[in-house]
């Protein structure tokens, strides 16, 4: 008898690369987020919609003490990623015209961020290539296809590509946990990405390590 794989049903998530409020101290954004997050949870169908969220703000002052954190190359322009795991695809359109969420999390938005969250958000679909719980420190990876390159071909290496070449970079031979998404509704102005990476670390000694040695080795489409 022939079998056939199951497919494993592709996991939605939110991605959002926020920059704080200019007026808010670059040491207070992440307990003004922490407060502005705290409100999702008066929000009933925020609740039911959202299965899971990592809030990673951006190291600061590493080693070198500078604004990357020690990581040659990282942007210094953004402040925080938000990693928002969805029930299902449709909640990515619902929630924001949601009620609730217009007259509970909207109007502290601007006290928190440069602009409202719609404005900087990614919808995305999941692929988890090394899994580990995620925790530690993560760097992310926003990228941009090749531009002789379809959308659909780009998606095809990213999410469906063999795991074991992304795999096989050294840049991720000390990664506890690797994430490809790939971007599946149009981008907001100024955010055109097609795919993210998440690769993840024990620590941001671990993150700098792996990067320090081959700037050029980090996986690219």
């Amino acid at each position: 008898a022939m079998t056939s794989a199951v497919a494993t049903p592709t996991r939605w998530k939110m991605i959002y690369l926020a920059k704080r409020n200019p007026t808010l101290a670059a040491e207070d954004f992440a307990q003004a987020w922490r407060e502005h997050a705290a409100l999702g949870k008066q929000c009933t169908n925020v609740r039911d919609k959202v299965l899971g969220v990592q809030q990673c703000t951006r190291v600061r002052n590493g080693n070198s003490g500078a604004e990357d954190g020690g990581l040659a190359g990282a942007s210094t322009e953004y402040d925080g990623v938000n990693l928002l795991q969805l029930r299902d695809l449709d909640v990515a359109n619902d929630i924001w015209d949601d009620p609730e969420t217009l007259a509970t999390m909207r109007p502290d938005e601007p006290r928190v961020f440069s602009t409202h969250v719609r404005d900087f958000t990614l919808v995305c679909g999941e692929q988890v290539l090394l899994d580990a719980p995620p925790t530690g420190v993560v760097v992310f990876g926003f990228l941009r296809r090749n531009a002789s390159i379809s959308k659909s071909a780009f998606d095809a290496a990213w999410v469906d590509g063999p795991k074991e070449a992304w795999l096989s970079s050294p840049t991720l031979k000390t990664a506890r946990r690797v994430v490809h998404n790939h971007v599946v509704q149009t981008p907001p102005e100024g955010y055109e990405f097609d795919g993210i990476a998440e690769w993840w670390f024990d620590n941001a000694d671990a993150a700098r390590a792996a990067f320090a040695d081959s700037r050029s080795a980090a996986p690219a489409a």
